[in-house]
């Protein structure tokens, strides 16, 4: 049974470091009562307040990690049904499908569309994450090869697919230490299947033919001790899987009830034969609330509005998205090359950057972190004013790049010049435009 906030605060270092991210540890305790945090939050729990606090500091719906490195993708985790609420926490991941039926032309064609269809976005690559490797032809030889040859090409993450625990474990042998999720455990394979996750350390996908019955399953499996679970209802149909999702996601937040608390795996290919269909009902469960979607392929036109909505989802909505601060060579400068100066909102530095790349002029850009804000933002909020711009592009190693002492602002920041003079004495400040759309005819009047 969860705890009150005051009995969690009872077993917390009671330091009020603050070190969590909020002032007291009332304050924290009282955010994991709610679901709101996570103990690892705290640096100075002890060993065995953290055992007692396990239950209550987990998350609604727990995570779930498939696959290793750098390309590990982390699912679930989630603490609220909507996003202005907080925020989502972890992206789901969109996976390809290839089948041992396949010939091995179509197969190839597949895994290459995995690896070239990415897309750089607002400073971010986006890609598809897994591929899901199905079982159709029943020969576990057969099933071990394509495996390995996905193996062989592709640093993605791996679903293994068959209800035979035999053939499973053949994919296994060839990717174990990819740590690949098995889909899936029955009722009919549990104990078989639920073992090999246990001896290879995988995570496990359990597959059944409701939510009652998920439940079940799902409770036998955490008795195993097992918790990296990933839920299938069942339902192939668009409505009945899109009502499976919201109350999956409902009872494990609103009503605490376990059973339900993991991340969830759809199949849209199932649900329709039509390529665009599919990618519309993707798109749903992307909002609402799969952790896992497997599409039947891959196609430009469809992944890629996919990525970006699923970047716009969970996109932290307190958290604007930011360039890292520091000197942006565009268009091969020289010592010659003008330099500029902007905030590091992601879009503000794309717009910018994007100028000068048309003017053909080539610039140095210096980004300042203003925590994500825009230029008239961040200087309203005195995060992007002289005191704070000038000893920042001294300090940068610019000096050592350009051999003039001229530094171009935006125009909406005219009023700092002055201070600017003050703060970098020697320097001439000069007002560019005040909109990026007009720094290509001020660039081209530029002289060292």
């Amino acid at each position: 049974m969860a705890l009150t906030g005051i009995e969690i605060f009872k077993l917390l270092p009671k330091t009020n470091c603050g070190e969590c991210g909020v002032p007291t540890c009332l304050a924290f305790a009282m955010n994991l009562a709610a679901a709101k945090a996570e103990l690892t939050a705290c640096p100075h729990v002890s060993d065995e307040a953290k055992e007692k606090l396990s239950e209550a500091s987990a998350p609604p719906i727990l995570p779930a990690t498939i696959g290793v490195g750098d390309r590990a993708l982390k699912i679930g985790g989630e603490t609220v049904m909507f996003r202005h609420e907080k925020r989502f926490e972890n992206p789901p991941g969109l996976a390809i499908l290839v089948s041992d039926s396949m010939d091995d032309a179509e197969v190839d064609a597949r895994l290459k569309r995995f690896k070239t269809l990415e897309y750089e976005r607002v400073g971010l690559t986006l890609r598809p994450d897994l591929i899901a490797i199905k079982a159709d032809s029943g020969d576990a030889a057969k099933f071990e090869a394509l495996v390995n040859k996905v193996k062989g090409k592709s640093d993605g993450g791996i679903i293994l697919m068959s209800d035979n625990p035999d053939i499973l474990a053949a994919g296994l042998k060839a990717s174990a230490d990819r740590k690949p999720l098995l889909y899936a455990a029955t009722k009919d394979n549990l104990d078989s299947v639920a073992n090999l996750a246990k001896e290879n350390d995988c995570p496990v996908a359990v597959k059944a033919s409701g939510l009652e019955e998920l439940a079940s399953l799902t409770e036998k499996l955490t008795a195993a001790g097992l918790k990296n679970i990933v839920i299938d209802s069942g339902a192939r149909t668009v409505r009945q899987a899109l009502e499976d999702q919201i109350i999956i996601r409902s009872t494990a937040l609103n009503k605490k009830y376990r059973p339900l608390g993991f991340p969830s795996i759809v199949f849209p290919g199932e649900m329709t034969d039509n390529p665009m269909k599919e990618a519309v009902i993707a798109s749903m469960f992307l909002a609402k609330y799969a952790g896992i979607i497997v599409l039947s392929d891959f196609q430009g036109e469809s992944l890629f509005p996919l990525l970006v909505e699923r970047l716009n989802i969970y996109t932290d909505p307190q958290r604007p998205l930011a360039t890292k601060q520091g000197i942006y060579e565009i268009n091969n400068p020289d010592e010659n090359a003008p330099l500029m100066v902007t905030s590091n909102f992601s879009l503000t530095y794309f717009i910018v950057s994007g100028e000068i790349e048309n003017s053909k002029v080539p610039s140095y850009l210096y980004v300042k972190d203003t925590e994500g804000l825009s230029v008239m933002t961040s200087w309203a909020a005195g995060k992007f004013s002289a005191d704070i711009i000038g000893p920042a592009i001294l300090k940068s190693g610019i000096t050592d790049k350009i051999k003039h002492q001229k530094l171009i602002i935006p125009g909406y920041i005219a009023a700092e010049s002055g201070s600017l003079e003050e703060e970098m004495p020697g320097w001439e400040i000069m007002v560019g435009p005040r909109d990026a759309a007009n720094l290509t005819p001020y660039l081209k009047t530029w002289k060292a």
